[in-house]
């Protein structure tokens, strides 16, 4: 009995097939994702008051919402604590990366440890913990308060992601500077920092965006009035959703993916080829 070889077209068919149901179920997946994000966007353009019926493309909501002092007032506050936060968190984190990478001991390696939990843990954990610290401390929640709840919860973030850069980098430059004159605080400014300042600059405009968009922070740390934008749309839909807020909702979508985008392609005006891993820092 002689066994015939099974034909090379055949056998490329066999290994070229595509699964389908595994192709079906991610096309499930991104739609139901995606889907309610993209009805959103389309009513946002939408004539009519209606959230039903789509009549004419107009940018009549966008209209009304820069005509809305709260929402523009929410809005600026939501920039100045992005800002603040986005500062915050850039100075306290690379100054612990820098640590915690100098730090090799146990010490160390128990408190990178630890700056993992605020990213495991849930956010409303961390919310409720704000609200009952600075409640317990008798501080009445304000802009203040909300800026230092989004500075604490962004720090793990800048550490997780300047970690693994500065562990690249080699430390005779650094070393070499030192040999020639400077001192350790100018050789950091001047040769560290310079390395480092794509990956700091893309931590920066992720850290933006995330603050910018957080709501379960700023909920629970914010007081009366102002209040950031993503509280305010929270606070106007539970009487109705209005076309305003789908107007805002886009703007938001959109700034958050361009900010991103930035993010990761800042590294290529440095020279620095296939971008940034947000999770690595490389």
């Amino acid at each position: 009995m002689t066994l015939r070889p099974v034909p090379a077209r055949r056998a490329r068919r066999g290994t070229d097939r595509r699964p389908r149901f595994a192709i079906g179920v991610t096309a499930v997946f991104f739609a139901l994702l995606y889907l309610p994000i993209g009805v959103v966007v389309l009513f946002s353009f939408n004539s009519q008051k209606s959230l039903t019926v789509f009549k004419d493309f107009s940018l009549r909501w966008y209209s009304a919402f820069f005509r809305d002092q709260l929402l523009l007032d929410s809005l600026g506050m939501s920039l100045r604590v992005s800002l603040v936060a986005t500062a915050g968190s850039l100075v306290l984190g690379v100054a612990l990366a820098l640590g915690l990478v100098r730090c090799r001991n146990r010490l160390g390696s128990l408190a990178g440890l630890i700056m993992l939990v605020p990213l495991i843990t849930p956010e409303i954990v961390t919310g409720v913990a704000a609200m009952l610290l600075f409640k317990g401390m008798n501080v009445p929640l304000s802009t203040g308060t909300v800026m230092l709840a989004e500075i604490t919860f962004s720090i793990s973030y800048v550490t997780v992601i300047l970690r693994s850069r500065i562990a690249a980098l080699n430390p005779e430059v650094e070393e070499a500077a030192m040999d020639l004159g400077a001192t350790r605080w100018q050789s950091l400014r001047l040769v560290t920092l310079p390395a480092l300042l794509p990956s700091i600059l893309a931590c920066a405009v992720l850290i933006f965006a995330l603050v910018f968009d957080d709501f379960v922070l700023a909920y629970f740390t914010t007081g009366v009035d102002p209040q950031p934008l993503s509280v305010r749309i929270y606070s106007a839909i539970r009487f109705g959703v209005q076309p305003t807020i789908n107007a805002v909702g886009t703007l938001m979508l959109f700034g958050s993916i361009a900010l991103i985008a930035l993010a990761l392609f800042i590294p290529r005006l440095f020279g620095r080829r296939g971008g940034i891993d947000l999770l690595s820092g490389k």
